[in-house]
């Protein structure tokens, strides 16, 4: 697909994603209401264990979803503070520092960052320079005119101009296809779902110590009737609210592994010279130290792993579910046939 097309399809996929979050926050909060707040609009008749031990009619006080409401209000407003404040975050997470031109190194570092967004076509990004000794480097913002890309000191002092260039002309790709937006809410929306699952998960804790230390038999927080089917439905909010910050990263990497492909591809277009990343890249790839100044909540961002290059030499379908990057050898294979395809057309 050309730029537009993927452009179109990162607007597509996070609303998507969104969507597929909110339906995350959606069975969440309205387990924890149905089963733990006696939400029951309706105030039909319920069945409880009283103190005796027997079963006896109530009916429910609770016809607001305070559960539901919380967590959709919390899942929003964290998307939102990612957009207006998601680069500032990551920037202060890695204690970035802006990129001077006193320095040698980092003056040509601001004039590469210069030239490929020229050859992009958007406004240049903000430069930074990531106190880290390892080789990577990330993009984020929420668009391409409110942008950054920062590197390692590692990065920097490594590799040659023409393998920098390779590695911002990836990450220059990123901001162009709106991967960073795609990438920023994906990783608000994560946490906002690690929350909303730990404050389920605490809470039902809690009642249900609290329902043991009285003496009351109960199913979480209280027994309804409805049999097998009321039992099932508990069980698998129970799993689901268990396994969702589980299930939402794992997400969150099949997303980054697909948009690294296509940032290698588009970066070697910009640069009109894919051995210029493959060097880089090979060069990363042999710096198996992780990065310990990026965390593993933007991991998702970065060229390559920060948890340390080994983890991408792992090949097979556990290690393709639970990675954040592609093996870094599929990449540099792609990449080549890039390089021979446009040596033969020349």
């Amino acid at each position: 697909m050309n730029i537009y097309e993927q452009q179109a399809n990162n607007r597509r996929m996070t609303w998507g994603i969104m969507l597929v979050f909110v339906v995350f926050f959606l069975f969440i909060g309205l387990g924890f209401d149905y089963f733990y707040l006696s939400f029951n609009p309706a105030k039909s008749p319920q069945y409880v264990w009283n103190s005796a031990g027997y079963y006896e009619a109530a009916v429910s006080s609770q016809p607001v979803p305070f559960g539901t409401i919380i967590a959709l209000l919390l899942g929003f407003g964290m998307v939102l503070n990612s957009l207006f404040n998601g680069a500032a975050m990551v920037l202060r997470s890695t204690m970035a520092r802006r990129a001077v031109s006193t320095d040698s190194k980092e003056q040509q570092y601001l004039n590469v960052v210069a030239e490929m967004a020229i050859a992009a076509g958007i406004q240049p990004p903000t430069a930074y320079i990531v106190p880290d000794p390892d080789l990577n480097a990330f993009a984020t913002g929420i668009s391409p005119s409110n942008s950054a890309i920062a590197i390692t000191e590692g990065l920097l002092n490594t590799l040659n101009r023409e393998e920098l260039q390779g590695v911002v002309a990836h990450e220059m790709s990123h901001i162009k296809n709106y991967d960073i937006r795609l990438m920023t809410v994906t990783a608000a929306l994560i946490g906002a779902v690690c929350l909303i699952s730990d404050f389920a998960g605490r809470s039902t804790r809690f009642r249900s110590s609290s329902y043991s230390s009285s003496g009351r038999r109960s199913s979480g927080g209280r027994s309804k009737g409805g049999g097998a089917a009321v039992v099932i439905i508990y069980v698998v909010w129970l799993i689901l609210m268990i396994l969702a910050p589980f299930l939402s990263r794992l997400l969150a990497m099949a997303i980054s592994r697909q948009r690294e492909y296509l940032a290698d591809a588009s970066g070697s277009e910009l640069t009109r010279n894919p051995l210029s990343l493959i060097s880089a890249l090979e060069k990363i790839r042999n710096a198996v130290m992780p990065t310990n100044a990026i965390n593993n909540g933007v991991a998702h961002m970065c060229i390559a792993d920060p948890r340390g290059s080994l983890i991408e030499e792992k090949l097979g379908f556990a290690a393709d579910l639970l990675a954040t990057h592609p093996p870094m050898e599929k990449r540099i294979l792609a990449l080549k046939v890039m390089a021979y395809q446009a040596r033969d057309s020349r």
